[in-house]
This record gives structure tokens, C-alpha cells and sequence, in this order.
């Protein structure tokens, strides 16, 4: 497994998580450790035929170090059988947080990583004039030097909900507009269901980043604006389903995501897409409670 600044240009980022308002610290345990895996699966089609498909799936576990008044203390890292040379090229693994109930996430061990950074840069033979470029290997990967980038990693892995109940206003960057949770009670917890669409500036402007992303690779730059412009004259249209499931005590074990797109080429062309991003998070060690 591999972690990179960017495994892929996603549809959109989400994680599984549990509510700060749904769970009070004394619901949590010093030394429990989570096992939490985000799989995304991609199909095209163009013209109703087959074009392709993608899979990527990584995996972190995430460690409850203390448990504050306000907040839980975690450490986050790669999962055990983690190769040397796969630990090497994932600098910011492991690090801390302050995760606070109600505000922003705090990473408590940014001298470490910064030292980290320095070794990582020296191994890769590159210097601080390649931060913040992209180059392709496996994929498209950033070149990131900021400690505070593992932050990123945390909210893509466990963001916090605000509000997880019946009726509660669910939001999503690329949809038009957000809508209500719908609930659904079961023997062992509950299910969360939302239905949105899709917000086509949102997408215009994340493949024209793409875009851009891709000219700093290519060696071929285009500016934002010229992206946006071309991307601009794409028709798409689309739909996003949420399914949330908890558990009886009401955290959330797994998230699952589908959104699906048409869109309309200049040329006539149709080309789908249909995403499938799951998040799971389960305890694979007890803090011995």
C-alpha cells in the first residue's frame, strides 16, 4: 500500500468517522486502535461502450492515545506489513493529532515530520525548488514538503460529522445543493441515506484542475482560467447516493458513496462515469478495557 499526495484526482474525498456531538469522550478508550480502509472503484463508458475501469484501495490504522476533556489525542500510521521502502516513501506516517469534539484538527508532532521531510527529499535526490510540483510514476503525485499536509490525511480518513441524525442537512461539494438524511432503524444500528445532484461547475473546475495538474506533468502548463474555459463548454449532468451505516451505539463503521456522471464532449460525444467509494472503519485491538 502506498500513500501519496495524491493517489488520484478523486470525484470527491469522504471518510468514515464518528460523530463529535453523537459521542462524548467518555465513549472512548485510550489504546483502542481502528483499522480504516477507503476503496474506490471507477467505470467509463463512452457512447455506451466500455472505456475502462480503475481500482484503488488504502488502508491506515488510526490509535487513541489519550483521552482529553476536549478532545482525543490519536496517531496515525501505516498498517502493520508495511514494507521499509513503502514506509520510506510515505514521510508523514506516523504522526499525532489533537482532535478536539468541536474545532480543528492540530498536528502535535510537526518537528518530527519536518525532520522526516529533510531525509525523505535527500533519498528522492531532489530539492526544496520540486515542493509543490507534480510528476507521475504510478500515478500523479504531488511533491509535498509541508508537515501540515498529514492534517489532509486525517480529514480524508475520519472527518468529523456535524450532525448525524433523521433529518439532519447533509452537504456535498459537488452537489447543487444539500439535502436531508433519511433514517433507517435496524437491530444493530442504523442506516443514513441521501440523494444530490450534481453541481456541474463543481466538476468543470476540479477536472480543470486536473488539467492543470496534469501541464505541470506533461511539462506542458496551461493556466487555471484557460482550463475552466475549455472545460466550461462540457454539458454534464449527475447524481450522488449516499449510504451511511452506524452502529448501535452511533458511530459510523462504514460510509459508502456512488456518483455517477454524463457528460456531453463538444463533439457529441457521451462519455459516463460511475464512481463507488466506500470507507470502513473497524477496531482491531482493544485498549484493554
Amino acid at each position: 500500500m502506498r500513500i501519496s499526495g495524491c493517489s488520484r484526482l478523486l470525484v470527491a474525498l469522504f471518510a468514515v468517522a464518528t460523530s463529535a456531538r453523537a459521542e462524548p469522550a467518555q465513549l472512548f478508550h485510550a489504546g483502542d486502535t481502528y483499522e480504516i480502509t477507503r476503496v474506490r472503484d471507477s467505470s467509463n463508458e463512452r457512447n455506451g461502450t466500455s472505456s475502462g475501469s480503475t481500482h484503488d484501495q488504502d488502508t491506515i490504522s488510526e490509535r487513541i492515545e489519550a483521552v482529553r476533556p476536549d478532545g482525543l489525542e490519536l496517531l496515525f500510521d501505516l498498517p502493520e506489513g508495511t514494507t521499509a521502502d513503502e514506509r520510506r516513501q510515505a514521510w508523514q506516517f506516523p504522526f499525532r493529532v489533537f482532535k478536539p469534539f468541536d474545532g480543528s484538527l492540530k498536528l502535535l508532532n510537526a518537528a518530527e515530520l519536518e525532520t522526516r521531510v529533510v531525509a525523505w527529499l535527500k533519498w528522492g535526490k531532489m530539492t526544496r525548488s520540486a515542493c509543490g510540483h507534480w510528476i507521475f510514476t504510478w500515478n500523479a503525485f504531488k511533491i509535498e514538503c509541508d508537515p501540515q499536509s498529514a492534517l489532509e490525511t486525517a480529514r480524508a480518513f475520519d472527518p468529523t460529522l456535524p450532525d448525524l441524525r433523521d433529518g439532519a442537512i447533509y452537504h456535498d461539494s459537488y452537489a447543487s445543493r444539500p439535502t436531508q438524511l433519511t433514517m433507517k432503524n435496524r437491530s444493530d444500528g442504523r442506516i443514513f441515506t441521501a440523494s444530490l445532484v450534481i453541481d456541474p461547475n463543481a466538476i468543470q473546475r476540479d477536472r480543470a484542475q486536473s488539467d492543470v495538474v496534469v501541464g505541470d506533468i506533461t511539462r506542458k502548463p496551461i493556466t487555471l482560467e484557460s482550463a475552466l474555459a475549455q472545460r466550461s463548454k462540457e454539458a454534464i449532468s449527475g447524481t450522488i447516493e449516499v449510504l451511511i451505516d452506524t452502529d448501535a451505539a452511533g458511530g459510523i463503521r462504514r460510509m459508502t458513496k456512488i456518483t455517477k456522471l454524463a457528460t456531453k464532449k463538444t463533439d457529441g460525444t457521451v462519455e459516463t462515469e460511475t464512481v463507488n467509494e466506500t470507507l470502513q472503519r473497524r477496531l482491531i485491538s482493544s485498549g484493554g478495557r
